[in-house]
């Protein structure tokens, strides 16, 4: 068994075991070893770089040491971990001394000279050290009681220690991470994600862009899972999930939050967040700060300002000379609603039209890589799709823009509310109605818990034996708790009757022929599916 590379994670604690002239006092192992303290005895090194032990006979580490030959960190060596329990003086030399107890890693010790092996391949129990690695590695070598002239066999240890550490055994006892990351993303950043050069190769080939709004970690995956090129965070969450009417009371603070939810679900879609209101209008050094924030903490790869005024323009072209690509937006903007008077459709005629497009190019010179045109005629925007050189994207634009967005909630039908109903866009068309599923499943949840059908025998799964009962159910009673020892008998044998119900309705079932079963399968498939679906949650 060869000694392989070290992760990362343990390399500061192979560090405090790496063989010097000299190993620091006082070296105490973190890694579960009940405060063993490693053997100081090279603490004192010769001036020729040899290491000493104490002179013979000495009783404290006070004693002026001699030198020993210097130790060989040849990987023949057997390589040891030497821990013993202080009890006084480490160097005593009495015979009373406890000895000290040695394990030695496998992969050293099969690879180093039988001649050299000083001790009987057995268990070792008398070290806590010894015992972890025993666990760890199946084996260790316990070597003779220690004393002065065992010095010697002190051998290098940072050979040995890459082979312990690699193991996965001591992955699992040493890394602070779970066995199982249930929330760490659909899969790993797949290097074919979406760049700014993959969308302005779909543009120049006519392919359309697909882009959709996400808040959180939830919708964040599905827009991953269906493919989606460009994923907002839009200021839009202020009103879809935030309540608010407008979306102006958003701060960028909540914003970043939001972007880093998004971040942790997305990991192949291009990512743009949206500057929130208040961030970016007082002057361009306030704009590249908060950009570079939303790269910096909320992960994301580009940054969306709406308006086309100078001012904003001048915002777009600081943050793109500070490296950060950003994404224009003209036509309506909510963030400004005190001015336009509420959510209105704009460039309706030619001279407004010909503002949004002088806006369009004034952008598209301040160097954004993309313009959101929204609520436009589909006419104006054809225009400034044409006149322009980067991509469009319409959203109650037409269908002559360079690709579509949409707001999650909007497409899914989540707002089912009258009131929402009311404010849902013109534009939006609504791909499922996934706030009725949500309300329908909802009440069934109320009604189920309500007349005490849920959870019932399938999802209560976790059992206790009988005896265990009957053993609480004492101890119970000993405390004086009478009731809570009969309610505990009480649940257990009716758990155990409906148990015994499923597996007697279960058996007829069980027996019927490969037919049948096909016969049932087909007839049933969708309630099957459903009772799946249920379980696995």
């Amino acid at each position: 068994m060869s000694a392989g590379p070290v992760s990362h994670r343990f390399r500061k604690l192979c560090m405090n075991f790496a063989v010097q002239p000299a190993l620091a006092s006082r070296s105490w192992l973190s890694a579960g070893f009940r405060r063993q303290r490693l053997l100081t005895s090279l603490h004192h090194g010769g001036s020729d770089g040899s290491t000493c032990e104490p002179a013979p006979g000495s009783a404290s580490p006070a004693t002026p040491p001699r030198p020993l030959p210097h130790i060989s960190r040849s990987a023949t060596h057997v390589h040891e971990i030497l821990a013993c329990r202080y009890t006084g003086s480490i160097f005593g030399g009495s015979s009373s001394s406890r000895p000290v107890q040695a394990a030695a890693a496998a992969a050293a010790a099969a690879a180093a000279p039988s001649e050299l092996l000083t001790g009987k391949l057995r268990r070792a129990s008398g070290s806590a050290i010894a015992k972890l690695f025993t666990g760890f590695l199946g084996h260790a070598v316990q070597l003779p009681p220690y004393g002065r002239q065992n010095l010697r066999g002190l051998p290098a240890l940072a050979p040995a220690m890459p082979a312990m550490l690699a193991a996965p055994q001591c992955w699992r006892h040493m890394s602070v991470q779970p066995e199982a990351a249930v929330y760490s993303g659909p899969s790993p950043r797949s290097p074919a994600r979406v760049t700014l050069r993959t969308i302005r190769k779909k543009y120049e080939t006519g392919e359309p862009l697909t882009m959709v709004t996400a808040y959180d970690y939830p919708s964040a995956v599905h827009v991953e899972a269906a493919g989606i090129d460009i994923c907002l965070v839009g200021d839009s969450v202020a009103m879809v999930v935030h309540g608010y009417d407008t979306t102006l009371p958003i701060r960028l603070d909540e914003m970043v939050t939001h972007c880093q939810a998004v971040a942790r679900g997305a990991r192949r879609a291009f990512l743009v967040g949206d500057l929130p209101f208040g961030c970016y209008e007082t002057d361009a050094r306030d704009a590249v700060r908060s950009a570079v924030r939303m790269l910096k903490e909320g992960g994301m790869d580009a940054v969306k300002l709406e308006g086309g005024s100078p001012a904003r323009v001048e915002a777009a072209r600081a943050i793109v000379e500070t490296g950060v690509a950003v994404m224009g937006h003209v036509g309506l903007t909510p963030q400004s609603v005190s001015v336009i008077g509420g959510f209105r459709p704009q460039a309706q005629v030619a001279d407004e039209a010909l503002r949004v497009l002088d806006q369009a190019q004034a952008l598209q010179r301040a160097g954004c890589f993309a313009v959101v045109l929204e609520c436009i005629p589909g006419p104006i925007a054809a225009a400034i799709t044409r006149t322009l050189t980067i991509p469009t994207i319409g959203i109650g634009a037409g269908g002559e823009c360079s690709g579509q967005v949409l707001v999650y909630h909007d497409l899914l039908g989540m707002m089912t509310h009258p009131h929402h109903a009311k404010v849902t866009p013109k534009f939006c068309k609504q791909y499922a109605r996934v706030g009725d599923t949500i309300g329908a499943a909802l009440q069934q949840y109320r009604q189920e818990v309500e007349d005490r059908s849920f959870p019932g025998q399938r999802y209560s799964p976790y059992v206790i034996s009988k005896q265990e009962v009957e053993l609480l159910a004492g101890a119970l009673r000993s405390r004086g708790l009478d009731q809570a020892a009969e309610a505990a008998v009480e649940e257990a044998r009716r758990s155990a009757a409906a148990k015994a119900t499923a597996a007697a309705a279960a058996a007829p079932s069980s027996g019927t022929t490969s037919g049948g079963a096909a016969g049932a399968a087909g007839s049933g498939g969708p309630a099957g599916g459903s009772a799946l679906a249920g379980g696995s949650k």
